[in-house]
């Protein structure tokens, strides 16, 4: 066997061993109030990552106020009754802390990492948030600001900035996933301070939260803290989630759209898949591991490296809880027609269809996500995250435990059928993303 290959095999058996080694333990309760509430151990660094994990995002807005979940991702850093306004990252810096939020879909996740003797602070500020945050017209006015200046820069102003949002809105009719987290400016505009408050008061309670703790902590200790500071809080009433069902596609659906930011056009096929609690998600991850991941992987080496065709090309599965997508794209090199590489892409979605991958190219994904696995979970604030969603998204707090055997009883012959289940061009969106004519 070669040095490299050798060199290879070893690196894979090591990965391996330290997954298979990397057990998260864990223990979870609930407040009276419905906080649910997850603990795990880890002194190996003097680190806690306090996080909380609110069960709301831009699928649980109202269609003329959108943007309301990412748009308290930054209220709720305004301040509270007992911290004053802008105080709030300030106070976690200043303690050798980092903190920030994000908002998807599905969710809105608030993380602090202390040092482990400020714990106790990071759960006073989580506290703060939930209980009595400050939602007041300065703090809505100056947030607008904000948000607006981010959707600027990260998406009106970004080359391919939008094209999610066009994928989206045709993948989905009805359901809320039609629209992107960050929202509407107009809709935040006409909002009433009344309208904010009545969403904090909606989605922003303890039994529509996770509270999940990992690092150098005390099991005990810890949940004489948590109770000190969260069990007062009150219960809301009981959350009703969105359950809007989308009609399969059964014709190929074909459309433009316009980018003022690029010079390069592209093209995407995009298909409506499962949610992520669904098995075949996985499968679908796997597939877009083979055809895209790395140099070495399908559509790179047949478009950009053999064809040339190609400046850059992918695929992907991008998972949310009620559906999920899978999306191809490619962006021409040499003045390439689009119809070109869709059908260059669309090939190689069809030997998937048709043949069984490799032994080889099937090891290499499962040595990936085992690769993937330890990383995930090689970071206090990751391991508190997993935890979380393990439990919101599928009902089941060891998920982050299993997944990594879940993948791996995959097999070639799924990975086979899973393609030519979904991955059909009935299914599909096809968007030719063009420059804006000048």
């Amino acid at each position: 066997m070669h040095k490299k290959q050798v060199f290879t095999t070893l690196v894979c058996a090591v990965i391996t061993i330290i997954a298979q080694a990397q057990k998260v333990n864990f223990t979870e309760y609930d407040l009276n109030n419905g906080l649910h509430v997850i603990l795990h151990q880890d002194k190996s660094v003097p680190v806690v990552a306090v996080t909380v994990f609110y069960h709301v995002g831009s699928k649980n807005e109202d269609a003329n106020r959108t943007g309301f979940a990412h748009f308290f991702e930054h209220l709720l850093f305004e301040g509270s009754d007992n911290i004053k306004r802008g105080e709030y990252s300030k106070i976690v810096s200043s303690n050798g802390g980092e903190d920030n939020a994000t908002t998807s879909q599905d969710r809105t996740y608030y993380y602090e990492v202390f040092p482990s003797n400020d714990l106790e602070l990071g759960l006073w500020l989580e506290s703060e948030r939930m209980l009595h945050p400050v939602i007041n017209e300065i703090g809505v006015k100056t947030q607008n600001e904000v948000v607006k200046e981010e959707k600027r820069l990260r998406i009106d102003n970004q080359p391919y900035g939008h094209f999610l949002e066009e994928i989206y809105k045709r993948l989905f009719i009805n359901h809320p996933y039609r629209w992107q987290p960050i929202g509407s400016m107009a809709d935040l505009d006409s909002a009433k301070l009344d309208e904010f408050r009545a969403f904090f008061k909606k989605f922003y309670i303890p039994n529509n939260a996770v509270l999940s703790i990992a690092g150098d902590i005390n099991i005990e200790d810890t949940k004489k803290l948590i109770a000190t500071y969260f069990s007062d809080i009150p219960k809301g009433p009981a959350i009703t989630r969105p359950n809007i069902k989308e009609a399969p596609i059964t014709k190929e659906i074909i459309d433009t759209a316009y980018d003022a930011n690029i010079q390069i056009p592209a093209i995407m096929a995009a298909y409506r898949t499962p949610g992520m609690a669904e098995h075949d998600s996985k499968v679908l991850e796997m597939i877009s591991s083979y055809l895209s991941n790395g140099a070495s992987s399908k559509l790179y080496k047949k478009m950009v490296d053999e064809k040339k065709n190609s400046l850059q090309v992918g695929a992907f599965y991008f998972g949310l809880e009620d559906y999920g997508s899978y999306i191809t794209y490619a962006l021409p090199n040499n003045n390439t027609p689009l119809n070109d590489l869709l059908h260059d892409m669309d090939e190689e979605v069809k030997k998937v269809q048709d043949s069984l991958i490799s032994e080889t190219d099937y090891q290499k994904i499962i040595n990936k996500f085992e690769n993937d696995f330890v990383d995930a979970n090689s970071r206090k604030l990751g391991i508190a995250g997993n935890l979380s969603e393990g439990y919101a998204f599928f009902n089941n707090t060891n998920h982050i435990n299993e997944e990594l055997n879940e993948y791996k009883k995959i097999t070639r012959e799924e990975i086979r059928e899973v393609a030519r289940k979904y991955l059909n061009n009935n299914q599909r969106v096809v968007l030719y993303y063009l420059p804006t004519n000048k």
